[in-house]
């Protein structure tokens, strides 16, 4: 819930000047831009993972995505074909949940059945059965310098993350628990603090709890330069 408002918030001004004072396209953004200036493009523009084959290749100085590469059918290709978009010298900034604490050890996805893949940051082991490390993925990329790549946890409180199996009891709370989420969020009653309160009472008595409807962050975020002077060592 208002991820790109809460990474935002830990980027700074710098972030912004560095790496989005061009031309941005933000893939996945819906109602929530990374930046006013952005385009979006989500299912109304097109098909994301076949977004190169819509837009002109290298036409962006950077492309943003948040939350939207968990959803493709094939994440490899998709990154390829959004690092496709990015000028000579541009930037591809991606952020995705990390498998662990949004995902804590369970597939399918117990809080977005959507999800199609998990992710890790510079990690060899994994639970899940379709992880990706996303810091390899990014420095594989032709021509690409990873210039950052970095878990951001701030809020999340790790005395509420739980790894052991689901019981029964648990999963129902957990069920009710979205409910009342979806309910809130659609009077606009929902606020991040509220969210938070709501989470820790419903893991008091068990459930498996998702902190990214509060104010938490549980992901990760690569930065790649599209350098020219590497050549095309990489394929």
């Amino acid at each position: 819930m208002f991820e790109a408002e809460k990474t935002n918030q830990v980027r700074g001004q710098v972030f912004f000047d560095t790496y989005m004072s061009g031309r941005v396209i933000d893939i996945g953004s819906g109602n929530d831009l990374v930046v006013p200036h952005a385009e979006p493009f989500d299912l109304d523009q097109g098909n994301a993972n076949l977004i190169d084959e819509v837009l002109e290749v290298e036409s962006y100085d950077c492309v943003h995505s948040s939350h939207c590469l968990e959803h493709m059918h094939d994440p490899v290709d998709a990154l390829r074909r959004w690092w496709k978009l990015v000028k000579s010298g541009g930037y591809l900034v991606v952020v995705v949940p990390d498998e662990n604490l949004y995902e804590q050890g369970a597939w399918p996805s117990r809080f977005n059945p959507d999800h199609k893949a998990t992710f890790r940051m510079n990690k060899e082991d994994t639970w899940s059965p379709c992880s990706y490390d996303l810091a390899k993925l990014a420095g594989d990329l032709p021509n690409g310098e990873v210039i950052s790549a970095e878990l951001q946890d701030q809020g999340y409180d790790y005395d509420l993350m739980r790894l052991e199996p689901e019981t029964t009891g648990a999963a129902s709370l957990r069920i009710l628990l979205l409910s009342l989420f979806n309910h809130l969020l659609e009077r606009n009653l929902l606020t991040l603090p509220l969210a938070a309160e709501i989470n820790r009472f419903f893991h008091a008595f068990g459930a498996i709890v998702d902190q990214t409807y509060g104010p938490a962050l549980a992901q990760l975020q690569v930065v790649v330069r599209k350098n020219p002077a590497l050549g095309e060592a990489k394929k």
